[in-house]
């Protein structure tokens, strides 16, 4: 492409002063025909010096001249269906910003919207030919303005109309950005929440249509919109198939319909179905079509009735299916399903093994709060380890929006007046507790309306508690609770569905509740109370870090008044016994224990930790030995009814795939009712001896293992492919942890076929989760981990099912996928 002459800069004047660069300039627009779909614009953009990028929409001559290249057919398409959008058809042409990491740190990048309007492309001006790019799946969210930390603390340079954050999925840092007006800033907010929302939006059949361009686009190497037989021979190696060069040229022969030696749009897609032939499901659909070529609708009920075990109003059902998924209007017509209907029914959500019906909130949320599995997270601040990590308000943000609904706050004193949070003694970077504050008071309530517990770690004179207690009353207003609901004593705790849209304090307390309603008015302005924080509850065997042994000796704490009354139904109390807490222990009184101490009571007395939990909160928290953000697994503290297990959120693993699996159903909403065993304050369930409970029935969960779709790769050696195993495990009560694997298949992560059958006998089903996981197989070192998905079972779907696999992050790896066959009984 020529150079352009350069523009004079608006701002400039013209008495002979040598032009200077805009910033961002459309340095020539012309008018063009587009066939019969109106008018479009050529626009060629400069950054810098260089001539960036020229947009044409068309091969064909128009009125002011002749287009300077031809566009590909599916680049047009996306392109015309976004022309009646101001803020893409900008986000297209490109726009200068500054992309910030810190205060010094603020460079510009030029950052562009592809043709495809799935992948955003940027550079920088002294880069060359260097760029990088993003999808714009891989985007979570739009901030508008200061939100986040590096963004407020170049607040005084920069207006909040200019700035935005892009926050990636899972755990990729966020990217925070100024353009050069608030116009531009908007124009991308609008623009990126309107990609969002298309790709949230988007069919089964659009997804499959994206998956085919995007493995197009990686393998056309030379970007000449064909490929020949060695991009399609490096293409199967990107896609985890090992296939012998015979059979893969006659694949590639059978699809190039013009016999040009490469394969083009159509063609390309006749390959990819091919290379994708399902015989696992076609077996599947031949077993229940007579002609071998559709369904019929009564035989589409009779296979939602005997596989799928369908309870609903199957013949109604049926009947949604085809018109939701049925592609073929002639089959439509003839009320039947095809193949292709039904490679779409069970690829959908629908077909998924986690049930639909356990999506939005489906409980009961008017019991008491003690009743809850509460998804909870610890040392929420950190975003990477307990020595050295970054304390960060983003941890916060990142919680809430997953659903947490208590958060740790471990404050001390700082300068200025100014309380801070951080992890004390340690290296850990410090950020104020008022932005916290702020940080919870904007997020608490976007993703769920149930309230939101402050585990408050105090380590503050009492001069900075009256300033944590100012900050509380002032920034959270309303939504803080700050006094029992209707005025009165209370009797027990007050449900998720009494608390909606509040938030509460959990934190040491003057005296106690009934107090402030019995005529004793304490007007003491501060108390004493013993300093139960959570090194004081550290196991013994750590005592040798000196810098716990300094924190325990204060048996003793100053608490200001005003702190304390922010407390109101959950107030931290050192934990003495079981019998202790029977006859002494009121309702709103919350105990923290260590995952070790906890560990202990639960070994020594279960059926009393049960018993306890169904009166009051109890809270678990990773040992102090966890330097590394580690977690353990939360599911040996919900055996026995803990509510807050507090998980570094932070840190991936079978911690958290266990966390995001039981609170994945329900709305996402934070909370899980108990199961019923486990809320009567009469009759104790024992985890360790479920089979002596009233209720119980155990069960047989058989799954077989049928088929995996295009696994990820996980080792970048270019000619590395997968040798993948699926281990299912059971995660309950002792007597129900079991884990079995099938075969490993060699060098196939594209479609590796198993047709192992796993049975597992499970004693407390209310209480099992199960958890796929796929490795790469090696003889020689530890496996690779490849996906994963965990779910409850009582939230599974019998029948034929799809697994979407998630990443180690817990996020989506689309069209990542497993085929399987669940059946559950009762044992005879």
């Amino acid at each position: 492409m020529k150079r352009m002459p350069p523009l004079m800069d608006t701002d400039s004047k013209s008495s002979g002063s040598s032009p200077s660069y805009p910033r961002n300039v459309l340095t020539h627009i012309s008018q063009i025909s587009l066939g019969n779909t109106g008018v479009q614009e050529v626009a060629v953009l400069i950054f810098g010096r260089d001539v960036l990028a020229s947009l044409t929409l068309t091969g064909k001559s128009g009125p002011s001249g002749t287009a300077k290249e031809q566009l590909h057919p599916e680049k047009l398409s996306a392109l015309i269906g976004i022309q009646g959008d101001d803020n893409l058809q900008s986000m297209l042409v490109g726009t200068v910003m500054r992309k910030i990491k810190s205060r010094t740190w603020k460079k510009q990048r030029y950052f562009k919207l592809q043709d495809d309007c799935m992948t955003i492309w940027y550079k920088s001006k002294k880069a060359g030919n260097a760029h990088s790019t993003f999808s714009v799946s891989d985007v979570e969210a739009v901030r508008e303005g200061h939100q986040s930390e590096v963004l407020l603390s170049i607040a005084d340079e920069f207006p909040a109309d200019r700035c935005f954050t892009l926050v990636f999925r899972g755990r990729r840092g966020n990217l925070d950005l100024v353009a050069e007006s608030a116009d531009e800033a908007q124009s991308w907010i609008r623009g990126m929440r309107k990609l969002i929302e298309n790709l949230e939006n988007m069919g089964e059949r659009e997804r499959l249509d994206q998956w085919i361009g995007d493995w197009f686009k990686k393998a056309d190497k030379n970007n000449d919109g064909r490929m020949n037989f060695k991009e399609v021979q490096d293409l199967l190696k990107m896609m985890n198939v090992d296939m012998n060069e015979h059979h893969a040229h006659r694949l590639f022969t059978m699809a190039d319909k013009s016999q040009s030696s490469t394969l083009e749009d159509e063609e390309f897609v006749l390959f990819y179905k091919m290379l994708t032939q399902r015989e696992d499901m076609l077996r599947v659909f031949q077993e229940y079509s007579a002609d071998g070529q559709k369904l019929s609708q009564s035989v589409l009920e009779d296979f939602l009735k005997e596989e799928q075990l369908d309870g609903n109003d199957v013949r109604q059902h049926a009947k949604q299916l085809i018109e939701r998924y049925e592609p073929s209007d002639a089959a439509k017509l003839l009320n039947a399903m095809t193949f292709d209907g039904f490679l779409m029914y069970l690829g959908s959500d629908e077909g998924s093994i986690f049930n639909p019906q356990c999506r939005g909130v489906y409980q009961d949320m008017s019991q008491p709060l003690c009743h809850y599995f509460i998804s909870s997270s610890h040392n929420t601040y950190l975003m990477e380890d307990q020595l050295r990590g970054q304390s960060s308000i983003e941890g916060y943000i990142r919680a809430l929006n997953r659903g947490c609904r208590c958060v740790e706050v471990d404050c001390w004193d700082g300068t200025g007046g100014e309380p801070i949070v951080y992890h004390g003694h340690t290296f850990t970077s410090k950020i104020l507790f008022k932005d916290v504050v702020n940080a919870v008071g904007n997020y608490a309530f976007k993703v769920s309306d149930y309230p939101v517990i402050l585990s408050i770690e105090n380590h503050c004179s009492v001069e900075q508690q009256k300033v944590m207690a100012q900050h509380l009353n002032h920034i959270l207003g309303d939504k803080l609770l700050k006094g029992t609901l209707d005025g009165k004593a209370p009797i027990g705790l007050p449900s998720p569905e009494d608390l909606r849209g509040k938030i509460l304090i959990k934190a040491k307390k003057i005296g106690g509740l009934e107090e402030s309603f019995n005529g004793i008015v304490d007007d003491a302005v501060t108390g004493e109370v013993s300093d139960e924080d959570e090194a004081a509850e550290m196991d013994e065997d750590n005592l040798h870090r000196e810098s716990l042994r300094r924190r325990i000796k204060r048996s003793k704490q100053s608490l200001s008044k005003e702190l304390s009354d922010c407390v109101v139904y959950c107030k931290s109390v050192h934990f003495n016994s079981f019998k202790h807490s029977r006859i002494h222990s009121k309702f709103y009184e919350v105990a923290s224990f260590t995952e070790s101490k906890a560990r202990k009571h639960l070994k020594e007395a279960a059926a009393e930790f049960v018993h306890h939990n169904s009166r009051q909160l109890t809270r678990v928290y990773p040992s102090g030995f966890r330097t590394d953000s580690s977690n353990f697994s939360p599911q040996e503290m919900w055996n026995v009814g803990c509510q807050i297990v507090a998980l570094n959120f932070q840190t991936a693993g079978e911690g958290m795939d266990l966390n995001d699996g039981l609170f994945m159903q329900n709305g996402r909403c934070g909370y899980v009712l108990k199961p019923g065993f486990m809320r009567g304050k009469e009759k104790m369930f024992d985890p360790e001896s479920p089979q002596k409970w009233d209720g119980y029935q155990p069960l047989i969960l058989t799954i077989q293992v049928i088929s995996g779709q295009q696994l990820p790769k996980v080792n970048i050696k270019e000619d590395s492919i997968v040798d993948p195993l699926v281990r299912v495990e059971i995660h309950g009560v002792p007597m129900d942890q079991a884990k079995q694997e099938t075969r490993y298949i060699e060098n196939n992560g594209f479609n590796p076929v198993w047709y192992d059958t796993l049975r597992f006998t499970i004693h407390a089903p209310e209480l099992a989760m199960v958890r796929f996981v796929v490795e790469d197989y090696d003889k020689t070192s530890k496996n690779d981990f490849v996906g994963q998905y965990t779910l409850p079972l009582r939230c599974m779907q019998q029948g034929y099912r799809h697994i979407h696999l998630l990443s180690k992050d817990g996020t989506s790896i689309p069209p990542s996928s497993l085929f399987v066959h669940v059946r559950v009984t009762e044992v005879e």
